[in-house]
């Protein structure tokens, strides 16, 4: 693994026992306790999640946020300043390039957290169609990311005496006090994992004395690090879309069911006029939920068949056991003319075993953010 990119604190999550995985490129922390373990902290405490592995860009320059309007799918002129926004990076065929978070510090600044893998074919996109006057820069190593999960992550904020009082998708710039002084963060309330919840983007050299300090306040509030195992259980669970698996190059928002992230009424952004035919004529493929309805876990690229022996209607996107419903769960595209919808029962084949799947709309388990 000595090719792969580490993050800023691997020797704390070494230290804390961690079993590591590769994930976009990056050697990431897995688990700590175990999966369902740190699921469980995040449904029932808090959790802390390292996830540097993000991307960072900035775009900056006078009509920096203008220029992301026309570029970005969703319309970030329906936010202010000192407000984030999920938005998609798409291509001319309506495919999502990457999924994302914009902050808008102001109309002349805007801060990009794109996914690990994608950051670089991000920042050249934009950079390629930025007007002069505005620059796109990768800051991919001048920040890390924490996530900060759970129904008692305020009260871990407020011990540490950061922020907490703010909407869903707002955010803040304040500072913490750690053992090596007082250092600056900033704390957006939002997440991955349908908990109340907060990332903290603090600089990439104080990111050690921020885990630290946080941790030590997660820990005292019956918490504990978590993984991307837990990560991807949490998502899965609310139905949240990943890039490579519920979205890529060949799959639009709609399809996804992301639609809600696209500023239909603006005049432009990537893909626009594809996904604005696509939407008034219907995608081909839809994006379902799966709950298993016997013992067995569907996984991702399992077939879905319309029956037992039937005809395959689609693919799984995700699948794993859910630690909340005890019962394996997928997210699936599934074709739209096969009559296949919610209620209806389809077939996943699991290494050649069928097993049984009832079709909803996710989320799988309600929401707290």
């Amino acid at each position: 693994m000595s090719d792969l990119l580490a993050g800023p604190i691997a020797d704390r999550h070494a230290a804390l026992g961690a079993t590591f995985a590769e994930f976009g490129g990056w050697n990431m922390p897995v688990s700590y306790a175990g999966t369902v373990a740190e699921h469980t902290a995040v449904r029932e405490n808090v959790g802390i999640f390292d996830v540097s592995h993000l991307g960072k860009a900035l775009v900056s320059g006078p009509g920096a946020a203008d220029f992301v309007n026309r570029t970005l799918s969703n319309d970030l002129g329906k936010i202010g300043p000192g407000k984030a926004q999920y938005t998609l990076c798409c291509n001319e065929s309506g495919g999502v390039v990457d999924d994302l978070i914009a902050y808008l510090v102001s109309a002349d600044e805007v801060f990009l957290v794109p996914n690990a893998a994608n950051t670089a074919t991000v920042v050249g996109l934009l950079a390629a169609a930025a007007p002069e006057g505005v620059s796109v820069t990768d800051r991919h190593r001048d920040h890390g990311v924490f996530a900060v999960q759970g129904p008692k992550a305020p009260d871990v904020l407020s011990a540490v005496g950061l922020p907490t009082d703010m909407e869903y998708m707002a955010f803040a710039d304040a500072d913490l006090a750690t053992a090596s002084g007082s250092v600056p963060v900033r704390v957006c309330r939002t997440g991955y994992t349908g908990e109340r919840g907060y990332e903290l983007i603090p600089r990439w050299a104080d990111s050690g004395a921020v885990f630290d300090t946080v941790l030590g306040a997660v820990t005292e509030h019956g918490g504990q690090p978590a993984g991307l195992g837990a990560r991807d259980t949490l998502r899965t669970e609310m139905g949240y879309a990943l890039h490579g698996h519920e979205l890529g190059p060949d799959i639009s928002p709609v399809q996804a069911r992301v639609g809600w992230a696209v500023g239909w009424k603006k005049p432009e952004f990537f893909g626009r006029e594809r996904l604005s035919t696509e939407k008034s004529e219907g995608p081909v493929r839809r994006l379902y939920g799966l709950k298993a309805l016997g013992r067995g876990v569907p996984r991702a690229d399992c077939a879905v068949l319309a029956g037992p022996g039937g005809e395959t209607i689609g693919r799984c996107t995700s699948g794993t056991f859910s630690p909340s419903l005890k019962q394996g769960i997928a997210l699936a595209l599934i074709a739209t003319d096969s009559g296949v919808g919610v209620g209806d029962e389809v077939v996943v084949d699991v290494r050649g075993r069928d097993l049984t799947c009832e079709v909803i709309t996710p989320p799988f388990v309600a929401p707290h953010v």
